[in-house]
């Protein structure tokens, strides 16, 4: 068995992120070394100038996907645009919930200054974020976190990508 083209074969047929745990039963064979693999195949496919397609990593799964150079051919070949958009209100609420996660609703509130249970809603159902939990305070609100998909639609390959916040206090900006 070739490995690597049976994951690639994987993948291709897959579609979408296509998790570590999950090709490892399929395979039967420790997430340690497929990762290992995965790993000489995304730096193979990065340095590959001639091929159209990458292997990228979201969080713990992988997706074959095209190259970002690419993008203004696939989009006229598709006559839409690949990026659903998302509503101001509904980057505000997603950028607080990648900052903070895990965040209950009523943080993201306070924030925001405004009611937001709707464009939460609408964020769990595009799987842009997910329920990790509950508080445990009165009430136990749920608690919201970024999920895969979030790191595919914004081609990131873990949280820790997230540009850095420069947030002054009105006290520096004085100064």
């Amino acid at each position: 068995m070739n490995i690597k083209s049976v994951l690639e074969s994987l993948l291709f047929a897959w579609g979408e992120p296509l998790g570590l745990s999950e090709i490892s039963k399929i395979l039967d064979i420790p997430e340690r070394r497929i990762s290992a693999i995965f790993d000489e195949m995304i730096e193979n496919s990065t340095n590959n100038k001639d091929s159209g397609l990458i292997i990228q990593r979201f969080g713990n799964s992988y997706q074959i996907t095209t190259k970002k150079e690419n993008y203004m051919y696939i989009q006229n070949l598709l006559q839409t645009t690949v990026n659903k958009s998302l509503s101001t209100a509904a980057m505000e609420t997603l950028s607080i919930i990648a900052y903070k996660q895990p965040v209950t609703r009523v943080e993201i509130e306070l924030i925001r200054g405004v009611k937001c249970s709707n464009v939460v809603k609408g964020l769990l159902d595009k799987q842009l974020i997910k329920e990790v939990g509950k508080l445990d305070k009165p009430g136990r609100p749920t608690l919201y976190a970024t999920t895969d998909e979030f790191l595919r639609h914004f081609g990131l390959n873990s949280i820790d990508e997230l540009p850095s916040l420069n947030i002054e206090s009105e006290e520096e900006k004085a100064t």
